[in-house]
C-alpha cells in the first residue's frame, strides 16, 4: 500500500510536469492535448495480448519489472528535445503501465484475504486522495524553488522506492512461473475465448464492470473540458480553478477517510449505490452552476462519494473474477474501456465546438444520472445477491 501511495504522488507530481515541459517545448495546446490520447492507445495496442503474460508469469517480478522500466523511461524525458521522442517515452510508459495495473489488481487480490479486500481499498483510495491533492501541491512548490525535470525526476525516483517495496512483499502465484514460455497467436486466441466464456456465463458482472466503466469515461470527457467550462463559461480565473480542484481533493480525502472508518459497516451494495448516485449529483450540479462556490458544491460532492464508488466496485470485482483469469479479464476489458474513453474525448472536445460547453456538461451530466440509476437498479435485484455474500458476514455481525 505505502508503494502504491509512493508511485501515486510521483504521479501527481509528474503530471503538472509534463503538461508545462511539453508546453514549454512546442507552445502547443494541441502537443498538450496529444499527452491524453497516448495513453489509451498504448493500452489499446498492448492489453489484447498482456493479459496473457501476467496470468502465466509472476506477477511480483512483472509489477518490480516494469518499475523499474517506467523509472528509466520517466528519467530520460528531460533530456529530450523532441516533442516526438517524448510522446515514444510516453507510449512506452504507458505499455508498461498496461502490465503493471492488472497485475497489481491480480497481486492484491491474491495476497489480501477477501474478508479484507473491502477495508483495504478503503485505505487505498485514501492514499490515491491523499496523492491527488498533496501530488500537484509538491509539483507546485518545486517549479517555484527548482525546474520542470527535477519534478520528473523525482517521479522516477518513485518508481525505485515502490520496485524495492514491492520486492520485499512474498509471491504469490510461484506455480505459474514459467508454465508458458512463449504466447503464441493460438494461446491468445484460446484466452479471448476463456475471457468470452466467461463472460457468457456471468453477464451480470460483466454488466455492472462496463456500466461502472462507461460511468468513468463519460466523467472522463466531462474532466476534460473542465478549464473550458470554468474559464470560458463561467469566467472563473486561473487562481479559481487552481483553488476547485483543490477543494475537490479535500472532498476526496474526506470521503475516502469517512469510507475507511465505516467500511465494515457499509455493504458493497450500499457502498456502489451510493457512490455512483452522489457523484452523478455531483456532476450535475457542476453543469448547472453560475457561480464558484456552486461549481466547488458540486466538485466536493463528487471528490467525496468516489472514494465509496470506487471501493464497492473494486471490492465486487475482486470476488467475483477468477484470480487465474483476472489479468486476462483485465486487459482484455480494459481494450474496450481504452477504444471508448478514446471517441468520448473526442466526441466531448468536437461538440464543444459546435454546440454550447454547458448543453456538452449539461447532457453528459444527466447521462451520468441515468446511468448511476441503472447501476442501483442492477445491484439491487434480489436475485442477484449472491454477487454479494458479504452482507450475509455483515448481517451475523449486526
Amino acid at each position: 500500500m505505502f508503494g502504491l501511495g509512493i508511485s501515486n504522488l510521483g504521479d501527481f507530481i509528474y503530471l503538472v510536469a509534463i503538461n508545462i515541459l511539453v508546453l514549454q517545448l512546442t507552445g502547443s495546446a494541441a502537443a498538450v492535448a496529444g499527452l491524453w490520447i497516448i495513453g489509451p492507445i498504448a493500452s489499446m495496442l498492448t492489453k489484447f495480448w498482456s493479459g496473457s503474460i501476467i496470468d502465466r508469469l509472476n506477477i511480483r517480478r512483472i509489477m518490480i519489472g516494469t518499475d523499474i522500466i517506467r523509472a528509466i523511461l520517466v528519467a530520460l524525458i528531460p533530456f529530450f528535445n523532441s516533442i516526438w521522442l517524448i510522446y515514444a517515452c510516453l507510449f512506452f510508459l504507458s505499455i508498461s503501465k498496461a502490465f503493471f495495473e492488472p497485475a497489481a489488481i491480480t497481486y492484491i487480490t491474491n495476497i489480501v484475504p477477501e474478508k479484507g479486500r473491502k477495508q483495504f481499498n478503503s485505505f487505498r483510495s485514501l492514499i490515491s486522495s491523499g496523492a491527488f491533492l498533496i501530488g500537484p501541491a509538491i509539483s507546485g512548490a518545486l517549479l517555484l524553488i527548482t525546474s520542470v525535470n527535477i519534478s520528473i525526476w523525482i517521479n522516477a525516483f518513485s518508481f525505485v522506492i515502490s520496485a524495492i517495496l514491492v520486492y520485499l512483499l512474498p509471491n504469490v502465484n510461484t506455480d505459474s512461473t514459467n508454465k508458458v514460455r512463449k504466447i503464441s497467436l493460438e494461446i491468445l486466441k484460446n484466452d479471448w475465448k476463456e475471457v468470452f466464456k466467461f463472460s457468457r456465463s456471468n453477464l451480470f458482472i460483466v454488466k455492472v464492470y462496463f456500466l461502472a466503466q462507461f460511468f468513468m469515461i463519460v466523467a472522463l470527457g466531462m474532466d476534460a473540458q473542465e478549464v473550458v467550462f470554468t474559464q470560458k463559461v463561467l469566467n472563473l480565473s486561473e487562481t479559481d480553478y487552481g483553488m476547485l480542484i483543490s477543494l475537490t481533493g479535500v472532498g476526496s480525502i474526506l470521503g475516502a477517510t469517512t469510507v475507511s472508518l465505516v467500511a465494515k459497516y457499509l455493504s458493497i451494495r450500499a457502498l456502489i449505490s451510493v457512490g455512483y448516485f452522489m457523484v452523478s449529483v455531483g456532476y450535475l450540479v457542476y453543469a448547472f452552476s453560475f457561480s464558484f462556490w456552486a461549481v466547488a458544491i458540486g466538485f466536493m460532492l463528487l471528490g467525496f462519494f468516489n472514494a465509496f464508488s470506487g471501493t464497492g466496485f473494486m471490492t465486487f470485482y475482486q470476488n467475483n473474477v477468477p484470480i487465474n483469469m483476472m489479468g486476462r479479464i483485465s486487459s482484455i476489458y480494459g481494450i474496450f474501456q481504452s477504444f471508448l474513453q478514446v471517441i468520448f474525448i473526442l466526441l466531448i472536445g468536437f461538440t464543444g465546438d459546435i454546440i454550447p460547453v454547458r448543453y456538452s456538461i449539461i447532457a453528459a451530466s444527466t447521462l451520468m444520472v441515468l446511468l448511476s440509476i441503472l447501476q442501483i437498479r442492477w445491484v439491487l435485484m434480489p436475485s442477484k445477491s449472491s454477487y454479494f455474500e458479504e452482507e450475509v458476514e455483515l448481517k451475523n455481525i449486526a
